[in-house]
């Protein structure tokens, strides 16, 4: 189904806004972050999650405010969302294009605009999941989520399916890294 697949995407952009959120951290400490990673996880969502993962989302909604505009209502105005969520991560990539050529930027500004960006997504992550998702298994028909899944993009994910692209390799490598380290520490 169309939800469990957004849903498996929403635990994958979780897995990287950890990621980023673990380089942030070095930076914060006066390290040096692996920019290739950073660079990687926003090249990700600029290329799936903006592209493909939220459009899927919007034709969801789309068909939500034809079947229940009033549960559609409650949930907000979720291409407006997207949109904020993508100025955000454009505010990201420039701090970060400004910190790599060794712009004079504070390390609390580019930590602020980081910050914000993770935590915006994370509770816009969070909306979908306990709002938005449930709202629209409950409202839309089977008719509906055929024909949504008709109209989705055969594209796959370029990061975290089989059907992966070379560019995100360090980064992959680096989220399996840090996965194994967190459980290390667990146990």
């Amino acid at each position: 189904m169309v939800i469990d697949i957004l849903s498996r995407e929403h635990r994958n952009i979780e897995r990287l806004l950890t990621v980023l959120e673990h380089e942030l951290d070095i930076f914060d400490h006066a390290g040096r972050p692996d920019y290739e990673v950073i660079g990687s996880v926003i090249a990700y969502f600029e290329v799936y999650t903006e592209l493909y993962h939220h459009r899927q989302e919007d034709l969801i909604f789309a068909k939500l405010q034809l079947r229940d505009p009033v549960a559609a209502a409650k949930i907000g105005d979720l291409a407006r969302e997207h949109q904020k969520g993508s100025d955000r991560l454009h505010r990201v990539a420039h701090a970060v294009a400004n910190v790599r050529a060794g712009a004079e930027i504070p390390r609390e500004n580019v930590d602020a605009i980081i910050r914000d960006f993770l935590a915006h997504e994370r509770r816009h992550i969070m909306m979908e999941d306990r709002d938005f998702f449930p709202t629209a298994v409950k409202a839309l028909t089977a008719q509906d989520w055929a024909e949504i899944a008709s109209a989705l993009s055969p594209h796959k994910d370029p990061l975290f399916s089989d059907v992966t692209e070379a560019r995100f390799d360090v980064l992959r490598d680096h989220i399996m890294e840090l996965e194994k380290e967190a459980e290390a520490e667990r146990h």
